[in-house]
């Protein structure tokens, strides 16, 4: 018998049909397009079993808890990543159940579907040492959140962010673990506190927001972790333009910045440096804030220096665009902010879709307010089909902006535009 069919034994999955089901929806949770059939599933179980693509090493992965490679097969292929982590009984560790863990950090709620033998294990806390494989599992739980919040924004995510971050809490005091996995975890829980209060800035619950970022900031201060700092920082500057109160915003901004030379990250950089001139751009100071943006644009493409973290993967020459956009509709220049907010648009990764829509509608106001009001409003129409996905707080915002904007205008596409925009309001709020 071949480690892998061992292990797919031990896990519950000996038929292909119980395999493929768990290994489609570990995909789904964690957003990998990817499909395997049958057959595939076959020639995995054999003696000398084909190296899988990088998307099925990396649902194996979290499957499993462990490097495909410790169940027979050769790689990793271009693109994996490579983690080498022996099994528990291996280790001399406790064995706890990887698929009742995984199924507990992400919450079953997401899509991973366990036969009730697994279901009926007891989880990490009660049963057994938390290890790097524990470690692991919990964070690619956190990297689907960002996931599902890129994709379809921050009020239907919310509820699985606050569970995860309670269950990393819950493993945290009532586990054991050694000292290398303490920081690690704590460090897990600051980040899973950012995303919380970012999904509550983009549904539009801002005291919600603070009070998470104010968590994470302890921890933080407490880890004396500079990249977390950062995090929060940016989040916290982001919103205070939001809020109006952009000299806040810079002053958040800059102190991200003076944090952010010391990590050598030009990406990071770049980043905090298109926040410095959001916030300049909404107190009026122009010439700067074209300075500041003009710093972001040459970071962007610098090859040198330290590779970006992880959450800053969303930036890039999308949101830059789209950030020159806002910095002209700030200064009045609404024929140049559709110049670069159509860039975005055409830039954007297809799977941030509540950027999307968020981009498309903020186009429609810059034509309106240019006084291209066909093309805005068929701008604004043509955003529902992005919102249909999307449930963003944020987006909902801008839409109401755009419609208040059509209704003042005398133009028949535009009364006709915000009949469509009302009554799919309507309809929505009434779902």
């Amino acid at each position: 018998m071949t480690p892998f069919e061992q292990a797919c034994i031990e896990h519950g999955w000996a038929s292909p049909a119980a395999f493929l089901r768990d290994f489609h929806a570990t995909a789904e949770v964690l957003g990998v397009a990817v499909s395997v059939t049958d057959r595939q599933f076959r020639r995995w179980r054999g003696p000398r079993p084909p190296m899988p693509r990088a998307r099925a090493w990396r649902v194996l992965h979290a499957m499993f808890g462990v490097s495909p490679n410790l169940l027979g097969f050769p790689g990793p292929p271009p693109g994996a990543t490579v983690v080498d982590e022996p099994f528990p009984a291996q280790r001399g560790t406790p064995a706890v159940d990887r698929r009742a863990f995984l199924a507990d950090s992400l919450g079953a709620a997401t899509a991973v579907r366990l036969p009730a033998s697994a279901q009926s294990l007891t989880p990490p806390g009660k049963s057994g040492a938390i290890g790097t494989a524990h470690l692991l599992e919990l964070r690619e739980g956190l990297r689907s959140l960002f996931q599902l919040d890129d994709a379809y924004g921050g009020d239907e995510v919310r509820a699985l962010a606050v569970r995860h971050l309670r269950r990393v809490r819950r493993i945290i005091n009532t586990s054991e673990y050694p000292d290398a996995i303490s920081r690690q975890l704590q460090l897990l829980v600051g980040e899973s506190a950012v995303h919380c209060g970012w999904l509550a800035y983009d549904a539009d619950d801002q005291d919600t927001a603070r009070r998470y970022w104010g968590e994470a900031l302890t921890t933080a201060t407490m880890l004396r972790d500079l990249n977390l700092e950062i995090m929060i920082f940016c989040a916290m500057s982001l919103q205070a333009c939001h809020e109006d109160r952009p000299r806040d915003g810079l002053d958040l901004a800059r102190a991200a910045q003076t944090r952010a030379a010391r990590l050598g990250s030009p990406v990071l950089r770049s980043l905090i440096a298109a926040r410095e001139a959001r916030a300049l751009s909404l107190l009026g100071e122009g010439k700067s804030a074209t300075q500041r943006l003009s710093e972001a644009m040459r970071l962007v493409d610098r090859a040198d220096g330290r590779p970006p973290p992880e959450w800053t993967a969303f930036h890039g020459h999308a949101e830059l665009d789209f950030t020159q956009g806002l910095l002209y509709t700030e200064l009045g220049h609404h024929h140049s902010a559709v110049q670069f907010l159509r860039a975005a648009l055409a830039h954007q990764d297809r799977t941030y879709g509540r950027n999307r829509a968020l981009y498309r509608l903020t186009l429609a106001r810059s034509l309106v307010k240019a006084g291209e009001i066909d093309e805005g409003a068929a701008h604004a129409v043509g955003s529902l089909e992005h919102l249909e996905e999307v449930e963003s707080g944020r987006v909902t915002k801008r839409l109401g902006e755009v419609t208040d904007l059509l209704r003042h205008r005398d133009a028949k596409t535009a009364r006709r535009a915000v009949d469509e925009l009302t009554e799919y309001t309507r309809t929505r709020g009434a779902a």
